[in-house]
């Protein structure tokens, strides 16, 4: 049977075996024996995956032709392989004890995917996967450039990320217009953040969502007024600041917060 991509699944199938090969040796699986492929497509990816011994391979395709291409071509993978989609997938009850992650991601929702990793972090311990160039660019940017965002941030906050290489047009079926690139992210040793993690999500959202303005207005415009105009982070944009400035900026900001919620003494004589 034949498998069609379909663009309102962002399917772009990988054709270039070499291109495949090297994206399932880039999974080092140092940590945790099983690995989820998120979206198999034709499962030019799956059979080198399939030919490593170190690994147990799991696939999750919600695309029902490829499902049905990949029961004919890959029976003994068939049992391994859910048909459904990853972003509801509840990854706790699937693989209590962890699962790296890999695939050639739908540029669609390749964003979403990354989110959804993050928020199994502490049970993904590996993540490599092919997107769309400027995406992995992003993800994997430092401070001070303007490619560095809300998800740069993220990411890095609890994963080492590598860019490892440039994948062209012409090894898709259809191209895409634009380049690719395989990024692998890697768990770093950091459980929680030195701040309350919730409020560092609305700092950093914050912050992006008004990138053009200073840190001073954007938070303004989400907390109010919170004064401390000595603050050194208050006339600086938001890619200019790391992990950790961004941490001391959400334990400033929860400060003020406090402060503010204090009710006022009386005065007395």
């Amino acid at each position: 049977m034949k498998v069609r991509p379909k663009k309102y699944l962002g399917q772009h199938f990988l054709t270039d075996l070499s291109v495949a090969r090297r994206i399932a040796s880039a999974l080092e699986a140092g940590r945790c024996r099983d690995v989820l492929e998120v979206g198999c497509g034709t499962g030019v990816l799956t059979q080198f995956l399939l030919g490593r011994d170190d690994i147990t391979l799991y696939g999750a395709e919600v695309d029902d032709e490829s499902v049905a291409y990949l029961h004919e071509h890959f029976p003994d993978f068939a049992p391994r392989l859910v048909g459904g989609d990853f972003l509801r997938m509840d990854l706790a009850e699937m693989f209590p004890s962890g699962v790296n992650v890999i695939g050639n991601f739908p540029y669609n929702i390749s964003s979403q995917i990354f989110f959804r990793i993050l928020e199994f972090r502490d049970l993904v311990p590996e993540a490599v996967g092919m997107v769309q160039r400027e995406v992995a660019v992003r993800i994997a940017e430092k401070p001070g450039s303007r490619d560095y965002g809300i998800l740069s941030v993220f990411l890095q906050a609890y994963y080492d990320i590598e860019y490892l290489f440039t994948v062209n047009e012409n090894v898709f079926n259809p191209p895409p217009k634009v380049k690719s690139a395989v990024i692998r992210l890697t768990r770093n040793g950091v459980r929680k953040l030195d701040c309350d993690e919730a409020l560092f999500a609305r700092v950093v959202k914050a912050t992006f969502n008004q990138r053009r303005k200073t840190i001073r207005n954007s938070l303004r415009a989400v907390f109010g007024d919170l004064g401390g105009e000595e603050h050194e982070f208050y006339s600086l944009r938001p890619e200019t600041l790391g992990v950790e400035q961004f941490v001391g900026l959400t334990n400033w900001v929860a400060a003020r917060i406090e402060k503010q919620d204090q009710p006022t003494q009386p005065d007395t004589i």
